[in-house]
């Protein structure tokens, strides 16, 4: 649930400033997805991070890449609408959803995947504090 936590995190920010002053936010919105986004592509561009590993977190990684971009145009969209309208309401939820998915599947890849602690060292460590900041975000949701 980390992503939809960020969502929701924009989201009600959005609301606390006027409707003139959004596209600041915007702004801000952009420079932390660029923030957000490069320890993923680092990672994800690391030579360690190809090698053999016996569970799939090099594939989680590349999901949670794109979890990340489905959350940016989410959080796009919902701070500039307002109203919010029905069908990005249902997005927002489903996307919640899908999001708890991918934060369990995260846990329990790494979990499982001690070994891989030694042959992919960043890739794991991404990982894991992945899975943490799913688990902690799944709470406060």
């Amino acid at each position: 649930m980390f992503h939809h936590f960020l969502l929701h995190a924009a989201f009600q920010t959005s609301r606390w400033l006027p409707r003139d002053q959004r596209l600041k936010f915007q702004i801000v919105l952009f420079i932390f997805v660029v923030l957000f986004l490069a320890p993923q592509f680092y990672v994800l561009c690391r030579a360690k991070s190809s090698r053999y590993c016996e569970k799939p977190l090099l594939n989680n990684l590349v999901v949670f890449i794109v979890f990340s971009f489905i959350a940016t145009g989410l959080a796009v969209a919902l701070t500039l609408t307002d109203p919010v309208p029905k069908i990005i309401r249902v997005a927002y939820h489903s996307f919640g959803l899908f999001s708890f998915t991918c934060g369990l599947c995260t846990a329990i890849l790494t979990l499982t995947a001690p070994q891989c602690a030694n042959t992919t060292p960043e890739l794991y460590i991404f990982s894991l504090v992945v899975s943490w900041a799913c688990i902690l975000s799944t709470d406060s949701g």
